[in-house]
């Protein structure tokens, strides 16, 4: 009989950073969520939706962005999986870097752990690389935990948000 890894069936708890700027942004979104719960995967919480101007080129489509909280048994390994899985059955295709996508969810924080870890020819970074600078991750993330705090930089997402351009903050906005 195989050993239970004792983490197999543990609680994690996870932020998803959700984004589109192509097609009906609103209605990929919907379908990335619906699909996501179809996983067994409980949504505790979720922000409003934020719209705001693609990064690092302002001349792509703008993105819708939110944030959701979620519970799951799932690993990371596991977890990256379906997410990539749901990117594709929403209509996302392999492009350049930082170019315009159908759907695109990226796990922000697991477990308030600091990881890195190849997944096939992925490597995961949580929390996320660059969501300390990045508008459309922080204020929706406050929205949901005003109590946030980055395990990597050892600050609380007031401090990050505070570190935030006027320019930054006045260029993203709710719409819902």
């Amino acid at each position: 009989m195989k050993k239970q890894d004792t983490l197999e069936n543990q609680v994690n708890y996870v932020y998803l950073a959700f984004g589109s700027n192509l097609g009906d942004r609103k209605k990929n979104l919907n379908k990335a969520l619906k699909l996501l719960d179809k996983e067994n995967i409980i949504i505790k919480k979720k922000s409003k939706l934020y719209i705001s101007k693609s990064w690092p080129n302002e001349k792509f489509p703008e993105f819708i962005n939110f944030v959701i909280f979620i519970e799951t048994s799932l690993n990371l390994k596991k977890l990256f999986l379906k997410i990539k899985n749901i990117e594709s059955k929403v209509g996302r295709v392999k492009s350049k870097r930082n170019f315009p996508r159908v759907c695109d969810i990226d796990i922000i924080d697991f477990n308030g752990r600091i990881i890195k870890k190849k997944v096939g020819n992925n490597e995961i970074n949580i929390p996320h690389e660059r969501m300390h600078s990045r508008n459309f991750v922080l204020l929706p993330l406050f929205e949901i935990n005003k109590d946030w705090f980055h395990p990597k930089l050892c600050k609380n997402i007031v401090f990050l948000l505070s570190n935030l351009t006027s320019e930054q903050l006045l260029g993203i906005k709710i719409i819902q």
